[in-house]
Formats: structure tokens, C-alpha cells, sequence
């Protein structure tokens, strides 16, 4: 339940930055069979699939190392069927990833990479 909710109150973090960097954030968490989409989010026209993975620490790698590439292939799939699902036909596709490292209870370090892989 505690990673739980480290990884709720990432995703949390990584939204707000979002939207104060002018994106729109437009689901979060969403599921299907396949799994989940943590943020999808609009950055002026371009549909934008954001990864957001929370570490407490760097013992076991960085948050981004975590995106392995078959968590990429999984992410790929998703894709596709938010696409289907939200009967949308988006002009471009950006694959974000953001890191989130906490420092205190109420601050914490993000790295947002864009076009963190491609499609």
C-alpha cells in the first residue's frame, strides 16, 4: 500500500507539472486489458503517452531505467487501443517519460524526458 501511494502521489506531481508547463492532461490512470496509461496528456496538438515512474532511491537503478523495452512494447499496445477507444486520429504521438525522486515529504526532484522512445 505505501508504494502505492509513492506512485499515486508521483503521477500526482508529474500532472501538475504538466499542466504548468502548458500541456493538458486530459486522463489519468486509464485502463484496459492491456494495462494502464499512468498520464495522457495534449501538448498543443500532439497526443502524448507519459510513463511516470516514482523511486525512493537510486539503489536499484534510475526511475527511467525501469522503462524497459518491454515496458516499452506494453506501452505500444496501450497506445493503440486508447486510440481506439477514444476514436481519435492524432497527427503525431510522443512517448514522455517522467521521473519522479522524492526529497521531502512535499518536494521532489522530476526529469521529464521527452520523446523518451519512439514509436
Amino acid at each position: 500500500m505505501q508504494e502505492e501511494s509513492l506512485g499515486r502521489r508521483g503521477e500526482a506531481a508529474a500532472a501538475a507539472y504538466l499542466e504548468r508547463v502548458g500541456m493538458t492532461v486530459v486522463e489519468r490512470n486509464w485502463r484496459c486489458r492491456f494495462g494502464e496509461l499512468d498520464i495522457v496528456a495534449l501538448d498543443e496538438t500532439t497526443l502524448v503517452l507519459v510513463e511516470v515512474k516514482t523511486r525512493k532511491s537510486t539503489a536499484k537503478g534510475s526511475p527511467e531505467e525501469a522503462v524497459s523495452e518491454t515496458k516499452q512494447r506494453k506501452l505500444l499496445r496501450l497506445a493503440e487501443a486508447y486510440i481506439a477507444h477514444a476514436k481519435i486520429s492524432p497527427t503525431e504521438i510522443r512517448f514522455d517519460v517522467i521521473a519522479v525522486q522524492p526529497i521531502s515529504e512535499d518536494r521532489a526532484l522530476l526529469r521529464h524526458h521527452r520523446a523518451a522512445f519512439s514509436a
